[in-house]
C-alpha cells in the first residue's frame, strides 16, 4: 500500500522529542517491509546544509492562507527504496532558531505556520502520481490534515481522497489559538463547531484531527484507555470515548541499530545478554567521568529527562534527598534540561552530596548511551508518559527500570508480582515521592541478589521491542481501515 505520514518532526532531520524518532524508525520499517510511504515535514533552518544530497522539486506552489496569498517549494530525499522525504520549504516560517519557539516562547504565528504545512500536505497527497491509499497525521501540528481533507472530498471534487489517521504522541499539546485563526483555513466557518475544530470558543488543531479523522491511534495501548478518562484526557475525554470503538493503542518500538550494545561506536565496551563483562567496565568508566567513586558493589541509577512535572522530576528529587538524608549507599547521575528551578535543585543535590550524585544540565548523545549502558538501574517516575523511550532503550542495555506503572511504562515493563518469569523491572503506582523512594529501595534488594538481577537483565535484554514488529501492528490497523472504505 501507499501511506503518506505528516509529521512537524523528523529524525536525523529534525527533533525536540520522540516524536522525530517514532516516525523515522516507522516510515523506514514500512517501507521495508514492501510498502511506498511519503513523508512530509517541515525543511527547517540547517536541514538542506547538513543534507545536500536532497534536491528541489520543479514544483513551485501557492495556497491561500486567511486573506493572503503563501508560496512554497519542495525538496525531496530518497534515502532508501520505497521511501521517499518531502520537505516543504517556506523560509518565511520554516528557517528559524527553533521548531515551535525560542528561549521557551512559542512563535506567535505557528497557527499560520502549520497551517500552511497542512495544506502543503494535502496538496502533495492530492497530486502523487499514484494516489496514496492511507494519510497518517502525527501530534497536532498536522490536526488540520483530516479536516482539509474532508473538505476537499466533499467542496473539492477530490475523489480519490485517502484514508486519514491521527496518532496522539501526547495529548496535553493540542494546538490551542484564537478563533480567528480558524479563517486561515480558507474553508467555510460553519465547519467551525464543536464536532470539527472548535473547543470553548478556541481553534484546537488536535481537535480537528481527532474528530474528522477516520481512525486514531496513541503510541501505547494504556495510554489509549488512560486518554479516555478525565483524569488523562486533557479536556477532551469525552470526544475520545465517544470514538473509543476507533481508537488504537500500539507500543512504539526501537531503533536496534542505534540502541545496541554491540557493534555501537558510542560504546567502549561491547556486550550483551551473555556477556556482560562490557557492563561492568562500562559502569566503571561512567563513574570516572561522573567523578563518582569507581565502585562496582554500589548501584548506580540513572536518569536522562526533560527536567518538568509531568516526567515526576520533582518527585525523584525529593525521593533522593529523603535517601541520602537517611545514609542509604547508592549513586545517582542524572542528564536534562528544563525547569530552571528544578535545574538548580539537582545542582544543590549534587554539592550536597557529590560522591553519590552526579548532575549534568543539558543534553549528550553521547553521555546518553554512555549511561544507560554504565548504570544498573535507570528510573522513570513520570505522572503520565505516552508511550517512553528510554525504559525501552534500559531494556535493550540490561539496565533495570523502575518506573511508575502508566501508559507505556505500564505495557513494557514486567514486575515480578505480574510474572516471576518475565520480570524485568520494578513498578510502583502512586505518583508520590515515597512510593518511588520504595521503588528504589526495592532496586537496591534487588542489586543484593545477583541471580535474580541477572534474570531480570537477560529478559530485558532478549526482549523484542523492534520497529520490524510494532511495525506489523500498523499495517494491520492500516488495513482495517482500508477496508471500511
Amino acid at each position: 500500500m501507499r501511506i503518506v505520514h505528516a509529521t512537524s518532526e523528523l529524525h536525523p532531520f529534525s527533533k525536540t522529542g520522540g516524536l522525530a524518532d517514532m516516525v523515522g524508525a516507522l516510515c523506514g520499517a514500512l517501507a521495508r517491509a514492501g510498502h511506498t510511504v511519503d513523508v512530509v515535514t517541515p525543511l527547517y533552518r540547517g536541514i538542506r546544509a547538513r543534507h545536500p544530497q536532497m534536491r528541489r522539486v520543479d514544483w513551485r506552489f501557492d495556497v491561500p492562507l486567511g486573506s493572503g496569498l503563501e508560496h512554497g517549494e519542495f525538496w525531496r530525499l530518497d534515502p532508501e527504496p520505497g521511501l521517499t522525504l518531502w520537505f516543504v520549504d517556506q523560509p518565511g516560517f520554516f528557517d528559524r532558531a527553533g521548531i515551535y519557539n525560542e528561549r521557551n516562547v512559542d512563535y506567535p504565528d505557528n497557527a499560520a505556520r502549520f497551517a500552511f504545512f497542512a495544506k502543503a500536505v494535502v496538496l502533495l497527497a492530492r497530486h502523487l502520481p499514484s494516489p496514496p491509499q492511507l494519510l497518517h497525521c502525527h501530534d497536532w501540528q498536522t490536526g488540520l490534515v483530516p479536516l482539509l481533507a474532508r473538505h476537499a472530498q466533499v467542496a473539492g471534487g477530490w475523489t480519490r481522497a485517502p484514508r486519514t489517521l491521527m496518532t496522539v504522541h501526547n495529548l496535553a499539546y493540542q494546538g490551542w489559538f484564537p478563533a480567528t485563526a480558524f479563517g486561515l483555513a480558507n474553508i467555510p466557518p460553519d465547519w467551525f463547531h464543536p464536532d470539527s475544530a472548535e473547543g470553548h470558543g478556541q481553534l484546537n488543531f488536535l481537535k480537528a484531527g481527532l474528530n474528522l479523522a477516520d481512525a486514531l491511534t496513541t503510541v501505547s495501548p494504556r495510554y489509549s484507555r488512560e486518554i479516555c478518562t478525565e483524569e488523562f484526557g486533557c479536556g477532551l475525554d469525552s470526544l475520545l470515548r465517544r470514538r473509543e470503538y476507533e481508537l488504537t493503542g500500539i507500543l512504539n518500538g526501537v531503533d536496534y541499530a542505534e540502541w545496541n550494545t554491540t557493534g555501537n561506536p558510542a560504546l567502549k565496551h561491547a556486550y550483551d545478554a551473555g556477556h556482560l563483562a562490557g557492563k561492568a567496565a562500562g559502569k566503571a568508566d561512567l563513574q570516572k567521568e561522573l567523578g563518582l567513586p569507581v565502585r562496582a558493589d554500589v548501584p548506580l541509577f540513572a536518569n536522562i529527562t526533560r527536567l518538568t512535572d509531568q516526567k515526576g522530576a520533582d518527585l525523584l528529587h525529593e525521593a533522593l534527598g529523603t535517601l541520602l538524608s537517611e545514609g542509604t549507599v547508592l549513586q545517582f547521575a542524572l542528564l536534562g534540561s528544563g525547569d530552571p528551578l528544578l535545574e538548580a535543585a539537582y545542582r544543590s543535590l549534587a554539592a550536597l552530596h557529590p560522591g553519590q550524585v552526579a548532575a549534568r544540565i543539558g543534553f549528550d548523545p553521547g553521555l546518553a548511551q554512555r549511561l544507560e549502558a554504565g548504570a544498573d538501574f535507570y528510573v522513570m517516575p513520570s505522572r503520565f508518559e505516552p508511550c517512553g523511550l528510554n525504559q525501552l532503550y534500559s531494556l535493550r542495555y540490561g539496565t533495570v527500570p523502575v518506573v511508575r506503572a502508566t501508559g507505556g511504562l505500564d505495557d513494557s515493563v514486567v514486575d515480578i508480582r505480574e510474572s516471576p518469569e518475565r520480570a524485568t523491572g520494578i513498578k510502583f503506582h502512586d505518583a508520590s515521592a515515597a512510593a518511588l523512594a520504595h521503588g528504589i529501595r526495592k532496586a537496591l534488594a534487588l542489586a543484593a541478589a545477583p541471580t535474580l538481577l541477572a534474570h531480570y537483565r537477560h529478559n530485558g535484554m532478549t526482549a523484542d521491542f523492534s520497529w520490524e514488529k510494532q511495525a506489523k501492528e500498523y499495517v494491520e490497523l492500516y488495513e482495517h481501515v482500508l477496508d471500511g472504505v
